[in-house]
């Protein structure tokens, strides 16, 4: 549906339910909690579910719009989820709408609200509010600067365009707190974080002369970093760096044995193809997948696979 499809459906519903996926990211943390701040100003009973996942540096933002316990919700909306696997821990049910900008998104949703051109589903979060209320307040501009800003990695990632930086502009000119965010989200870090940041630069293994950068994140290195989920934000984006990489993995070996993937791409390397051969997906240049083996075990697989799919562009 539209935008403007879309705002008229919210009109028409009341009793909502917000989800984030599994392993929230600001993009999807933020845009709901703006869009439930919007709703509750149109007078529409809304609250956030409750993912047990949201870390410490995001819960101040949304503490006080978690669903209370026993609200039965009549209508639950999706936000900047791709898949059914990645709806959070504890939730189960059906979702009467997505808003989502991921071309894999799975179709899940009776209806849906998908435009995969934007950098951020706070984009079309934003674009939405519009639409249903008229105006953004300046407390949703600050929460839908968060979710733009962390997507685009404060406007480094290959998925900016010219509407990200449109879409900034609307939102400082409504308020939001650029110095605030930037500080409390990419100039300061704690020292567990920068311990981590640390190891991941010196483990970094480097194939096809520099092209190809792969970075272990074990658990033996969280815990010698003294370091938690809260210091694990876009770790994806760190091996990067490097200035030769095309394409950089990041694996994270979970606590229940599994190791959870990161893949990030220059322009014409397909990191959603790597991801989709292991069940993930994502964008074409930032994908993401889960793998039930060790990183050193995943970090092989996923090599025998990017040489298959990528080899020639490596």
């Amino acid at each position: 549906m539209t935008v403007q499809e879309c705002a008229k459906l919210l009109g028409s519903k009341d009793g909502f339910l917000l989800l984030t996926h599994k392993n929230p990211d600001g993009d999807t943390v933020m845009s709901a909690a703006a869009l439930c701040r919007a709703l509750r100003r149109k007078n529409k009973k809304a609250y956030l579910y409750r993912n047990p996942m949201i870390t410490k540096k995001m819960l101040p933002f949304v503490d006080k719009l978690f669903a209370p316990e026993g609200f039965t919700p009549k209508f639950v909306v999706s936000v900047d989820i791709a898949t059914e696997n990645l709806f959070p821990s504890g939730f189960e049910g059906t979702v009467d709408l997505a808003i989502d900008h991921h071309p894999t998104n799975s179709h899940f949703a009776s209806s849906e609200l998908i435009e995969a051109e934007h950098s951020a589903c706070g984009e079309i979060v934003q674009k939405l509010i519009r639409e249903f209320t008229g105006k953004i307040t300046k407390t949703e501009a600050t929460l839908l600067f968060i979710a733009l800003t962390t997507d685009t990695g404060a406007f480094q990632y290959a998925n900016v365009n010219e509407q990200s930086f449109l879409s900034a502009a609307e939102l400082l000119k409504a308020g939001a707190d650029n110095q605030s965010v930037m500080m409390y989200f990419f100039r300061k870090a704690s020292l567990s974080r920068l311990r981590l940041e640390g190891m991941v630069y010196s483990s970094m293994h480097v194939y096809h002369n520099g092209k190809l950068v792969v970075a272990p994140v074990t658990q033996k290195m969280m815990q010698e970093a003294q370091a938690t989920e809260d210091d694990c934000d876009d770790l994806a984006g760190l091996s990067g760096r490097a200035e030769n990489a095309v394409m950089n993995i990041t694996i994270r070996e979970m606590a229940d044995g599994s190791s959870r993937i990161s893949v990030r791409s220059a322009s014409g390397v397909s990191s959603r193809a790597v991801c989709a051969a292991f069940g993930g997906g994502g964008h074409e240049l930032a994908a993401g997948c889960t793998i039930q083996a060790t990183p050193e075990k995943a970090e092989q697989l996923l090599l025998d696979v990017v040489e298959e799919l990528c080899g020639e562009q490596l």
